[in-house]
């Protein structure tokens, strides 16, 4: 079988490694000179296990309210003339409540539980490398408030049966020593010790070279232009430069994009760009650095060490499909970095960042078969398509081939939104 994968992310390599192993023949298609170098260039760095929740959650919507006052806000919305975007804040709002939440977040555990079981044995079958650590995530919580209202988390976590810790001040400076210069800074957290660490584009790199090593090939700068129909089924995808390429079976990993090559065939999924911010910045003295994740609860910025660098990143951005990088934007994550770790990186020598994040309004991802029996999703993870890549690549490569997937994809299929139509 010969499968085109759309998409050169973390999404569509490890879709493809998935593919091939299997004995498919694979071709993934990018518009970028290589893979990596969108969403997946300088995320936060977080294989967040632990902390796999939707962002629509009871109490979110006057949370937000109250963001868009901060001098360091996490949220920006631009009232843009955006029906889309509209469409997907209502959409997003109506799962802002008890029960959506636990139904989302059980679908979204589900995808992040599976990669977690299955990263080990990639990473043993390839031996790449890409700056990983297993030391968990500290939420870092800097007022009481935040400490008491992360028992709600708590229940949430041991539901699942994802370990946790709580700390006081002390407990907090045990798990990451440089935070004993800043104790006034906060008052305890909330350690996930089965979260790891690692660079996601150093790993993406590297699992190309492996996929090439199993035969897949790699076309780069090719953008794509449409997706052919004909008889209600899938016969290739259209690009620029290369005109239409064909395969069996046709898999779209294009993150944000997705929607752009998706709705023109009658697929209209509700996934919407959420611009991030990141810096990296070298290390300056270790013993003043961050050792793995620190997640700052009041800014909802993630610190996390990369080998020699500190990747800082956070924010929630909604401006459509906006991928500037302004004098300023970068602010508020420097501003934590120095407020957190005033000596443990070079802020002066700092790589500023931006990515669109492809969200969904429940958070959760959507993956597997469409009405068109040869074509397959893997896109809308949000912040977490590094924590979901091995799951969701795995289990998507496992439907594409005719197997039955090791998880459930009840609730995690485009059928969960709108009736789809195919175009005539």
């Amino acid at each position: 079988m010969k499968v085109l994968v759309m998409g050169a992310g973390v999404i569509g390599v490890t879709t493809a490694y998935y593919l091939a192993k299997q004995g498919a023949q694979v071709v993934v298609i990018d518009r970028q000179t290589g893979p990596g170098l969108e969403t997946s260039y300088a995320n936060a760095g977080q294989l967040s296990y632990g902390m796999t929740s939707p962002w629509a959650a009871p109490g979110i919507p006057w949370k937000a309210v109250k963001w868009m006052f901060m001098k360091r806000r996490p949220l920006f919305i631009w009232p843009l003339i955006s029906p889309t975007m509209w469409k997907w804040g209502a959409q997003m709002l109506r799962n802002c409540n008890e029960d959506s939440y636990r139904i989302n977040k059980g679908r979204m555990v589900r995808v992040s539980s599976y990669s977690r079981d299955v990263m080990p044995d990639l990473i043993a079958e390839t031996g790449i490398t890409y700056d990983a650590r297993h030391q968990g995530t500290l939420q870092l919580f800097r007022t009481e408030k935040q400490l008491k209202e992360s028992k709600a988390d708590q229940e949430v976590l041991a539901e699942y049966g994802s370990p946790f810790e709580v700390l006081d001040r002390d407990g907090c400076i045990a798990a990451e020593p440089a935070l004993a210069e800043v104790p006034g800074k906060f008052v305890g957290g909330l350690r996930l010790i089965a979260d790891r660490t690692g660079d996601c584009r150093m790993f993406t790199i590297a699992l190309t070279a492996k996929c090439v090593e199993l035969g897949v090939e790699f076309l780069y700068g090719q953008s794509i232009s449409a997706i052919a129909v004909e008889s209600g089924r899938i016969v290739g995808i259209d690009t620029e430069i290369a005109g239409r390429i064909t395969g069996d079976a046709y898999v779209c990993a294009m993150g944000s994009y997705a929607t752009r090559v998706l709705k023109p065939i009658g697929i209209k999924l509700p996934v919407y760009p959420v611009k991030g911010y990141s810096v990296t910045l070298p290390v300056i003295d270790d013993a003043f650095a961050p050792q793995s994740t620190i997640m700052d609860e009041t800014h909802k910025v993630a610190i996390t060490r990369l080998g020699d660098r500190i990747r800082v990143a956070g924010q929630a951005e909604i401006a459509g499909y906006s991928n500037r990088l302004g004098p300023h934007a970068t602010d508020t994550v420097k501003h934590v970095i120095r407020d957190l770790f005033p000596k443990g990186g070079d802020v002066s020598k700092a790589e500023g960042w931006t990515g669109l994040r492809p969200m969904t309004p429940d958070g959760t991802p959507v993956l597997g078969p469409t009405q068109y029996d040869n074509l397959f999703l893997n896109t809308g993870h949000g912040t977490l398509g590094w924590t979901m890549a091995c799951g969701s690549g795995r289990a998507v490569a496992d439907v594409v081939l005719g197997k039955a997937p090791e998880i459930s994809l009840d609730g995690l299929t485009a059928e969960r939104y709108a009736r789809q139509r195919r175009p005539e």
